[in-house]
């Protein structure tokens, strides 16, 4: 493609807690090149930039975000483009299934809305946002590159995260330590399948209640949750990750996969999940006081989405 991102050093250097410099660096052995991105994707024209002409309101100091799944119809863009636009950070952590191939394998959808989430996260790189995309299992095709950096986009398999209150994390997506996914992939795929047609059901169930003037609400999910052995899987997951996360001589784990947005302790371990963009809208945050939140963004904020007079739901550790 004609356009190019821009490209710049690999090697920021931080002073302050916060990504370990190593997340910035190629691994041992690997190059240093800066590949671009493909901009625009689909020949698309780039979105507009007015909205980045203004100060974002709520501005943080990390924020964690995964399992967007682009590429599907479940994948609810206008809603993350919208916490993109009014919501800033020093760090940017995308963990895992940002890209759906799995579902772009069977058949191509991608919309304009699609489109602007990469355009506005490759926008907060070039303005100086820390960004690490940390592959999982939907998107593990993008694992070959890591160590790798794409433009101002640095690609791990994980990453190391220091809070302002001292507190180590493993950031990780959270697929090699699911048993399905390692030892049964069928079976991953067959559920996969289901699964995209209860979001179906989940879309159209919100586009009623959108004309009824209520919020969006996750019928998926809270089905989901309401299966025993989801719920007994849900518990298991979160047992291994934050036993390994001790292995790694870390206070605590973040990660994705489950699409259950979670902070809590689990034997004096801290456990963190950012949630996903399918069902629960959510984000884990770190402030500038050190604090985790999960932040859920069921309701859009931009003037001309349903008003800007509500504010997102906010869940503090």
């Amino acid at each position: 493609m004609a356009q190019k991102t821009s490209a710049t050093s690999l090697f920021r250097q931080t002073t302050a807690p916060g990504a370990d410099p190593a997340a910035f660096h190629p691994g041992p052995g690997a190059a240093a090149p800066t590949l671009p991105l493909p901009l625009p994707l689909n020949g698309a024209p780039a979105p507009a930039a007015h909205d980045d002409d203004h100060p974002a309101p709520h501005r943080y100091r990390t924020i964690w975000l995964s399992d967007i799944h682009l590429g599907t119809s479940g994948c609810q863009a206008n809603y993350l483009l919208d916490f993109l636009r009014h919501n800033e950070s020093e760090y940017l952590y995308l963990v895992g299934d940002i890209i759906d191939g799995w579902q772009l394998r069977k058949g191509w959808y991608w919309p304009q809305a699609h489109n602007d989430v990469v355009q506005k996260i490759l926008r907060k790189a070039r303005k100086g946002t820390q960004v690490v995309y940390i592959p999982g299992n939907h998107d593990e095709g993008a694992r070959q590159f890591c160590n790798l950096a794409f433009g101002d986009i640095h690609v791990r398999e994980e990453a190391f995260h220091t809070t302002l209150a001292g507190k180590r994390l493993w950031v990780v997506h959270g697929d090699l330590f699911d048993g399905v996914i390692q030892h049964a992939k069928w079976l991953a795929y067959l559920g996969d399948s289901a699964y995209t047609m209860i979001l179906v059901l989940n879309r159209w169930f919100n586009r009623v209640r959108a004309r009824m003037g209520f919020q969006y609400w996750s019928l998926s999910q809270y089905l989901k949750h309401q299966v025993k052995n989801a719920v007994n899987f849900i518990s298991s997951f979160e047992g291994v990750m934050t036993d390994e996360a001790r292995r790694r001589g870390c206070d605590g784990v973040v990660c994705g996969h489950i699409h259950k947005a979670e902070i809590r302790e689990i034997d004096d371990m801290l456990y963190c999940n950012d949630g996903d963009w399918v069902e629960s809208l959510s984000a884990l945050v770190e402030t500038f006081e050190g604090e985790l939140r999960i932040v859920y963004w069921t309701v859009m904020q931009a003037p001309e989405a349903q008003g800007a007079a509500r504010k997102p739901r906010v869940s503090a550790a």
